[in-house]
């Protein structure tokens, strides 16, 4: 059972950066695929980036290429989610996912980006 709890969300304005954390737990971190998902209200959850569990290739959403970068340190079981160029439309609550055939998620961290 892997347990994933996020952290550094915030409120931020328009063209701000914030760098969100997952800490893994109860698992072999270093297995898992790791993705960052963010559902805003009223919305689907939709898929912001993924690595994979070597943190050799990493996959964005297209409206957060260039802005956001996935990274991972398998040493500390975390997973990161640099996020720069903030816009109000990235406000949503942002959840951390792992997944190699089974599939854990955390409880999310809320991002409100505004004036």
């Amino acid at each position: 059972q892997v347990q994933l709890v996020e952290s550094g969300g915030g409120s931020v304005q328009p063209g701000g950066s914030l760098r969100l954390s997952c800490a893994a737990s109860g698992g072999i971190f270093r297995i898992y695929n790791m993705g960052w998902f963010r559902q805003a209200p009223g919305k689907e959850r939709e898929l912001v980036a993924t690595v994979t569990w070597s943190g050799g290739i990493t996959n964005y959403a297209d409206s957060v290429k260039g802005r956001f970068t996935i990274s991972r340190d398998n040493a500390k079981n975390t997973v990161y989610l640099q996020m720069n160029r903030l816009e109000p439309e990235d406000t949503a609550v942002y959840y951390c996912k792992a997944y190699t055939g089974m599939v854990y998620w955390g409880k999310g961290t809320l991002v409100t980006v505004s004036l």
